[in-house]
């Protein structure tokens, strides 16, 4: 992975993964066999545990899309991104922002998520 904006795209592509066998392709493309996903709600230590992790989301949050706001700010191995998930063509019911930090052969091997807005019911 040449840049962190194609990364950036390619997780949240990931999350938006429904097809179980892909899901599972794409983690082991994207993340060091190691890597860690941490958010407030939820915490995953390697490709299994973070692969069940997008899929319980996704059972939280049927038919809703993750999609990048803005631009990717990236030095070094490490960069964050704001990011938002609601219904295709809708406002946005939750934004968050990630940081994630690569390893050397470019694979994800940390993320750190937060939750910045929720909608209003």
């Amino acid at each position: 992975m040449s840049d962190f904006d194609t990364l950036a795209n390619q997780y949240i592509e990931l999350w938006n993964e429904t097809d179980p066998d892909e899901r599972a392709r794409r983690v082991r493309s994207l993340w060091s066999e190691d890597g860690e996903y941490i958010d407030p709600l939820a915490a995953a230590r390697g490709r299994d545990a973070i692969a069940a992790t997008i899929c319980a989301v996704q059972d939280q949050f049927p038919g809703m899309r993750f999609a990048l706001r803005g631009s990717v700010d990236a030095h070094h191995d490490q960069a964050r991104f704001t990011w938002e998930l609601g219904p295709a063509g809708e406002p946005a019911v939750i934004v968050g922002s990630d940081v994630a930090v690569r390893d050397a052969d470019g694979r994800l091997a940390l993320v750190l998520g937060f939750v910045d807005q929720v909608a209003a019911a």
